[in-house]
């Protein structure tokens, strides 16, 4: 701000002071200042004030000093004082003491100074407009410390946290891995020191002005009954002697999306990387590349719980302000699409940072100081309307948000939890605090099914395609893979929904299988399944459990297009194979009437792949109703897996 006091003293002739000694030792300070020598400015100022205690332009200078070495209140104070003295004497402080008075949070003084500078005759049309803004965040930030939200942040405690910074907290779905980024004293100062001892003194200063004397490394703690485990660094290769920090986990934690700046070979300052957890450890961090990563600035990665789209910050061009929020979809061959903006819906003319998607695949949370808050960067959270629209972002509340910058915040899977980071207890560092998110900020709470796929004859892993789809509305929720080398995965589930699951590979039939949520908001224990796949040769046979009738009828639901539809695929890619569709019933109603209804059953599902364009002459159907059990009939449960709908395979070749 040293155009204030300069433009004051190039418009004043004359200062507001009769002392030449205070004018001398005011002339004296400002040299000073201009020098950037604050310490020396500060006693310049302090003597011309001790020769006149009325001096308004030493009073600003004062203020300007401490307000550049981040003493916001000293500068606030010292402000007021030349406003009580003149307040017309330099009435555009009326508007710099209002701004500091709002970053500190002194939201009701600062709603006085600046109502005071609007309604001056000699404020400008731009200013004016600014203050009214000021004046409305203002009113934002008393309503909202007037009606706080609920919060009761907990420190994760030393086994987490420690003496250094600690922040960007990230977490799988199951909630058992923690990740994080800490600054750490650099690891190569002692040759650093080495080699500085060795250059003339000049540059030996200077490089010691541009050197950090740390660097960011990530470490990890494991969830355990007693508590989270103390944290280890992750080690090579992602941690290197440089800074690698802002990390997004894959829902099943084993893949790590982080930024990383200056590393050799990459496509800007910062780039985004990508490392998978391998049997040895984590593997070379890969960059992204184009066009995920420009030769601008792109940072703080959230991978989606499918693994297929990445929401990240960037000042790339194209956006609508400074920094914005991106998304990135992965193609069928693992390539990333051309980044999309995520619009006006959620970027502004301001800066939009720290994204984070959460396990419900539709909800966002993100940081902005351009959506109404309680300045700074406070938490938004906003939900996916469609394919490229979102509900207007809502601000998470005080004392969430506050008058200081917020960011970081990620939500476990069940939506009851939220992680971030803080400064906010006195003497501490950074440190990570949990938190139970109240009602209305929680997202869709989601659960997860985890096991592994396997083949079912020789029990080899093996690696599958993952496919959630909504029974209600037939858009797919979730895509994902099972891991390569021990077919275990983890599938993030939305709850409040019925869905469809089809997992599927080549040389396989598809397994299918359904999961009634509707009307549930949370789940205490996640789904835990091992899918075997049938490999594909004659005999081999599937349940098409998601093939739905009407009560004691052959009528096809409208739910099991989606399933049949998979079956039209799997039979067009497929199109050497002919097979049997058997329809099953249990053994309510007479032996007659249970064959009559399972063979009409049949026959809707032959119906229906032949209009799909299937040649009949690959297809067979027959009822055998309650004569081929796969459960006892004595219980409802078991009646209801002995009314099915199956296919066979006849011919492999």
């Amino acid at each position: 701000m040293i155009l204030l006091v300069s433009s004051v003293a190039q418009a004043q002739q004359e200062y507001t002071t009769d002392s030449r000694r205070a004018e001398e030792s005011f002339k004296e300070a400002l040299q000073s200042y201009r020098l950037r020598d604050h310490n020396k400015a500060l006693r310049k100022v302090n003597r011309a004030l001790q020769h006149d205690e009325d001096f308004i332009e030493a009073y600003i200078l004062k203020g300007q000093i401490y307000e550049e070495q981040q003493d916001l209140r000293q500068a606030i104070r010292l402000y007021r004082k030349v406003i009580d003295m003149d307040a017309s004497f330099y009435p555009r402080l009326l508007f710099n003491t209002g701004k500091l008075e709002f970053e500190t949070g002194q939201y009701r003084k600062a709603r006085v100074h600046f109502s005071r500078y609007k309604t001056r005759e000699d404020t400008g049309p731009i200013k004016e407009k600014q203050a009214q803004h000021y004046i409305e965040s203002c009113d934002f930030a008393i309503g909202q410390m007037d009606d706080p939200v609920p919060f009761s942040p907990s420190n994760l405690g030393p086994e987490v946290n420690s003496r250094f910074h600690e922040y960007w907290p990230s977490i799988s779905a199951d909630g058992q891995t923690l990740v994080f980024t800490r600054l750490i004293p650099r690891k190569d100062m002692d040759e650093m020191e080495q080699r500085l001892q060795q250059m003339d003194e000049k540059r030996r200063r200077f490089i010691q002005s541009m050197m950090s004397t740390e660097q960011e490394d990530f470490f990890i703690s494991r969830k355990r009954d007693t508590g989270w485990s103390q944290a280890v660094g992750l080690g090579g290769p992602i941690n290197t002697k440089k800074n690698e920090g802002a990390q997004s986990l894959s829902a099943d934690g084993k893949t790590m999306y982080f930024s990383a700046c200056n590393l050799s070979g990459g496509e800007g300052g910062c780039d985004i990387y990508i490392s998978t957890l391998q049997e040895e450890g984590w593997s070379d961090p890969e960059n992204l590349g184009p066009p995920v990563n420009s030769d601008d600035w792109e940072s703080q990665p959230s991978i989606s719980p499918d693994g297929s789209a990445l929401y990240f910050a960037s000042n790339r061009d194209g956006g609508k302000g400074k920094k914005d929020l991106w998304m990135s979809k992965r193609k069928a061959d693992g390539t990333w699409s051309e980044p999309v903006n995520l619009g006006d819906s959620i970027n502004t003319s301001e800066d939009e940072m720290a994204p984070f998607i959460h396990m419900d695949n539709r909800t966002l949370y993100f940081a902005s100081e351009g959506w109404m808050g309680m300045g700074g960067l406070d938490l938004f959270k906003a939900q996916r309307k469609g394919e490229k629209k979102w509900t207007t972002p809502a601000n998470l509340g005080y004392p969430i948000n506050t008058h200081n910058d917020e960011f970081g915040l990620i939500v476990n899977a069940a939506g009851s939890r939220a992680f971030y980071a803080s400064d906010r207890k006195q003497g501490n560092n950074r440190d990570i605090y949990s938190f139970r998110l109240y009602e209305e900020a929680r997202p869709v709470a989601s659960s997860y099914m985890r096991g592994k796929v396997y083949d079912a004859k020789t029990k080899a892993p093996l690696q599958a395609r993952f496919e959630l789809t909504s029974l209600d509305s037939g858009r797919v929720i979730m895509e994902s893979y099972s891991d390569s080398q021990s077919g275990a995965f983890l599938v993030c589930i939305p709850t409040n929904n019925n869905y469809l699951l089809n997992v599927s590979k080549d040389q396989y039939l598809f397994y299918s299988d359904h999961f009634t949520l509707k009307g549930l908001h949370q789940l205490k224990e996640p789904f835990e399944k091992d899918v075997p796949l049938q490999p594909i040769e004659a005999g081999s046979k599937i349940v098409l459990r998601n093939v739905f009738f009407e009560t004691d009828s052959f009528r096809l639901k409208q739910e099991s297009r989606l399933e049949l539809n998979k079956l039209h695929q799997f039979l067009t890619r497929n199109a050497s194979l002919r097979i049997e569709v058997s329809g099953h019933t249990d053994s309510v109603g007479t032996e007659a009437y249970n064959r009559e209804l399972s063979h009409k059953r049949a026959r809707s599902v032959y119906d229906y792949l032949i209009r799909k364009g299937i040649d009949p002459k690959r297809l067979e159907y027959k009822g055998y109703g309650e004569s081929r059990p796969i459960a006892p009939n004595a219980t409802p449960e078991g009646r209801a897996r002995n009314r099915r709908t199956q296919i066979r395979i006849l011919d492999s070749e």
